[in-house]
């Protein structure tokens, strides 16, 4: 595998380095409602000059970019610690699914609102009883006249409370098995019988909410693919979705490991400093050779996509190499700041400022998209071919 840019890449991630300099927003407010204004401000900036949706057709309002350069422009986006867009989820899942999957209709009223960031979009799969075992899911679609009337309750959902649109699966047909019978909806969160509930993580944030459904209709014209085809839908959402936010990941995972190395430099311990310490030495080069490990199967993962076209299961690979490596990584920086670090009150919300914050909110890397176990199960099944557990 040959990782060295081509002479176009390289001028692309010129352009994109030279644009981010020059329009970099600054750091975002503190307050949450004035911040995500600020998210949705910025990628309007980014979809004016094109940079949004970088690799959707240029028909739908992209820039027909390779995976490659997409891949570029995320590194570029974390390494000048620009702010996240406030779509994240329409435009890494809910866009390229509409595209894979939707009628042209969804795709001329979907697609251009979500690159602006006119209309958010949330992800309604997860429930209390159907986590990461998503068929085992109970909110069901009945049909109605012209549409469906749905019920139910999801839960982890992310931006809910800022969303107009969500993916929803539901199940359509109760006689079918668990992986049939599912339907892909794009649900109105701005109607009757749609509650949104915060939940407050350990971080003390509220990124996360829970939906409540009693009877709320969705029209036939919002069913993405087939009626009782949303299992497929469903993982082309969760296939982008961990490709999709693999490279931005991996480089803010470099970035910590730079921050951590410094802090080891420049901490006191035993009359020198922590990087004096041999173990903590061996540590930082382990996490740093896993680190570099996640960015070259990020890039084989990608490989793999231009081959074929679609995001395959080794992307549940790259998500269960990402969600280790950063936790242990906060672990460690806690260690080198020593007793010290229980005192801090985790309020700074970057990499390589606080890093208690960064501890606390590193606790969800192994549920949140798919829980660890979970992925080792699809790695072993679908990417090794080793027998199913069940």
């Amino acid at each position: 595998m040959d990782l060295t840019l081509s002479p176009s890449e390289e001028a692309f991630r010129d352009e994109v380095r030279g644009w981010l300099a020059e329009n970099h927003p600054g750091e975002p407010p503190e307050d949450d409602n004035e911040a995500f204004e600020f998210s949705r401000r910025w990628q309007r900036k980014l979809h004016e000059a094109r940079w949004a949706g970088l690799s959707w057709p240029e028909e739908y309002g992209g820039r027909g970019a390779t995976l490659i350069e997409q891949a570029i422009f995320y590194e570029e986006m974390t390494r000048a610690k620009a702010p996240r867009v406030a779509n994240v989820l329409g435009l890494v899942m809910g866009g390229p699914v509409v595209i894979t999957h939707g009628t042209e209709a969804q795709k001329q009223r979907y697609l251009e609102p979500i690159l602006s960031g006119e209309e958010i979009w949330c992800q309604g799969f997860s429930e209390p009883d159907a986590g990461s075992d998503l068929a085992s899911l109970k909110t069901r679609a009945v049909k109605r006249d012209g549409g469906w009337a749905v019920s139910g309750q999801k839960v982890w959902t992310t931006l809910a409370h800022e969303a107009k649109w969500c993916m929803l699966v539901a199940r359509t047909d109760p006689d079918a098995p668990k992986h049939q019978g599912l339907t892909y909806f794009l649900m109105d969160m701005e109607q009757d019988g749609v509650e949104v509930k915060p939940l407050v993580q350990i971080t003390g944030e509220a990124e996360f909410n829970e939906i409540f459904m009693d009877e709320v209709y969705i029209p036939d014209e919002n069913v993405v693919g087939e009626v009782g085809g949303g299992w497929a839908v469903a993982i082309t959402t969760l296939m982008n979705e961990r490709a999709g936010l693999a490279f931005a990941a991996q480089t803010a995972l470099q970035r910590g490991m730079q921050s951590a190395i410094e802090l080891a430099r420049t901490t006191p311990h035993n009359g020198g400093l922590v990087a004096d310490d041999p173990v903590v030495r061996d540590r930082l080069a382990q996490l740093f050779i896993e680190s570099e490990i996640f960015r070259v199967t990020n890039y084989r993962g990608l490989t793999k996509i231009m081959k074929s076209g679609v995001p395959g299961p080794e992307g549940s690979l790259g998500k269960w190499q990402w969600a280790e490596v950063n936790q242990h990584l906060m672990e460690l920086a806690l260690e080198i700041e020593g007793p010290y670090s229980q005192f801090a009150d985790g309020s700074e919300h970057s990499l390589g400022g606080d890093w208690q914050y960064q501890y606390l909110r590193t606790r969800a890397n192994s549920i949140e998209g798919g829980t660890t176990d979970i992925l080792r199960n699809i790695v072993a099944e679908r990417v090794l071919g080793l027998p199913k557990l069940r």
